[in-house]
């Protein structure tokens, strides 16, 4: 990991945690883990942690999605339904969650066409529409009162020039849990403006998918784990649940999960 402090960046347990690689875990092995966790525990204090969310939306990741091979592998990876899993924790432990949205207008206006992508999201059979299932967030994702959806027009990037970065300051962040799609692009894009910014940022590994699978990983590993602690999302999720929790912290799944429960900041667009 970057700091030393995580699983293996793909957030799976890595070789020597499991000694002997029979599946039993030695006492030092038990020892380091514990020592890690506390590390990842100290990082993710719901009071000062933002869950992020990267464009899961139904347009996006959903069953109609215009990038079927993404939304395909985010199903079958297991990353979909960790996210999923995450916004749950998150909610219970009253840790604020951030869904990131990408959209276009129908004319274009506020979109780039400086780069090959954002040119070929013009020619897409399913457009991400502002208004349309498209751009609500895709089940199974739980969606709360609480939640805030942040929208772009532009970009490759959740935080950049979306007005985020002054949400998250105003709501106390310190450290962003970062998950989503994609591996490719927007992911490590928001790692990279979150550690650019100032904040710590956390990935987790198990939450995130791209196409190919190998390179997902392979980011992970090689990329994201020198900037950020990638974890996975059952340790995200018990530093979490041992963590004090303010009262009445909790926040009531409401929406369906479509995105259309929690609060919007549209930031320029």
């Amino acid at each position: 990991m970057g700091d030393g402090s995580g699983p293996r960046a793909d957030g799976r347990a890595a070789e020597g945690e499991r000694g002997d690689g029979s599946g039993t875990r030695h006492p030092q092995d038990e020892s380091e883990r514990a020592d890690r966790l506390a590390r990842l525990a100290r990082r993710l204090d719901p009071a000062t942690t933002v869950l992020l969310t990267v464009e899961c939306q139904r347009g996006v990741v959903g069953p109609g999605s215009a990038l079927p091979e993404l939304a395909a592998e985010a199903r079958s990876s297991g990353a979909l339904s960790a996210v999923a899993r995450l916004t749950g924790g998150a909610h219970a432990a009253g840790v604020q969650v951030v869904h990131a949205v990408a959209e276009r207008r129908p004319d274009g206006r506020g979109s780039g066409r400086n780069a090959p992508l954002l040119r070929a999201a013009e020619r897409l059979p399913v457009q991400q529409h502002p208004g349309t299932d498209a751009v609500r967030v895709a089940p199974p994702i739980p969606v709360a009162a609480g939640d805030v959806v942040v929208r772009r027009l532009h970009g490759l990037t959740p935080l950049a020039g979306t007005g985020l970065d002054g949400l998250l300051r105003h709501l106390g962040c310190r450290t962003l849990v970062v998950a989503g799609v994609s591996a490719n692009v927007a992911v490590p894009n928001a790692v990279f403006d979150a550690v650019n910014l100032g904040y710590t940022a956390v990935v987790a590994g198990d939450a995130v998918a791209g196409v190919p699978a190998a390179y997902t990983r392979a980011m992970l590993r090689h990329t994201l784990a020198l900037v950020a602690t990638v974890a996975t999302s059952d340790e995200i999720l018990s530093c979490w649940a041992a963590a004090d929790r303010p009262p009445g912290a909790a926040a009531t799944s409401a929406g369906g999960g479509d995105g259309s429960g929690g609060g919007v900041f549209g930031g320029p667009g």
